[in-house]
């Protein structure tokens, strides 16, 4: 598939389409396991999808910073913001 008349390579192609998977396993997750709002580490109430939220957010913020200042070896930024989601998902 080319995805070249949109200006995407497959690292972005592959990005959006993990972003539509995490969607749709969140939505599955509080299907079957609705999520009741607990408060966070600021004293908010939050749900599972304000953390995912935060999340794809955050390692947005995480990618692009690693991009400008390491500019390359983006597994260790990978592990950078899966260790940030995990803490989100843990203590936000």
């Amino acid at each position: 598939m080319d995805f070249s008349w949109m200006g995407w390579t497959w690292p972005t192609a592959a990005f959006f389409a993990a972003l539509a998977a995490g969607l749709v396993g969140m939505s599955m997750w509080d299907v079957l396991s609705p999520s009741t709002p607990r408060t966070g580490i600021f004293g908010n109430m939050t749900s599972r999808g304000d953390r995912f939220f935060v999340s794809v957010i955050g390692s947005m913020l995480i990618e692009l910073g690693w991009i400008g200042i390491v500019g390359g070896n983006y597994a260790t930024s990978a592990i950078i913001c899966l260790l940030f989601a995990a803490a989100v998902f843990r203590w936000y």
